[in-house]
């Protein structure tokens, strides 16, 4: 573990990056259990992202790495994104559908990830979480016609 900046601390999250071998998977369930605790609120998404891309892109550049898997506020920022304006319990569902979309990467967050340094970082989880919560309200809006009657 070498957190020795400021931009290190920021991007691996004071170092939860390095704690095991699935960093995002651990990060996206930290921010789970933080949006349960106190729902996070769009000015602190939108200061992370922005500190994010900061950070990462400051990190990418000193490690000479593409999207180390240590660099974790991405997965924050987009946890946050996918669970933003729903429920504990809809947010539960939303993890999973979260990790799944970052993970397989379809069109177009992998196009995302192909910017450059700490916006292609962040902006594949970003997209990854707009994907998320749009697509559990889709469903939700969908069928509680359906639900109530």
């Amino acid at each position: 573990m070498k957190i020795n900046s400021w931009y290190s601390a920021a991007s691996t999250c004071l170092g939860l990056g390095y704690l095991t071998s699935m960093p995002g998977t651990i990060a996206s369930s930290v921010a789970f259990l933080i949006h349960v605790l106190y729902p996070v609120q769009v000015w602190l998404i939108v200061g992370a992202s922005l500190l994010g891309i900061l950070a990462s892109d400051k990190y990418v550049k000193k490690e000479r790495k593409t999207d180390p898997k240590e660099v974790v506020i991405d997965e924050v920022v987009g946890s946050w994104i996918a669970f933003w304006g729903l429920s504990p319990g809809l947010a539960f569902g939303a993890l999973f559908l979260f990790r799944v979309f970052d993970i397989l990467k379809p069109f177009p967050i992998s196009a995302a990830e192909r910017l450059p340094g700490g916006l292609g970082v962040m902006a594949d989880d970003v997209v990854a979480g707009l994907f998320t919560n749009l697509l559990i309200r889709g469903i939700f809006w969908f069928f509680l016609p359906a639900l109530s009657g």
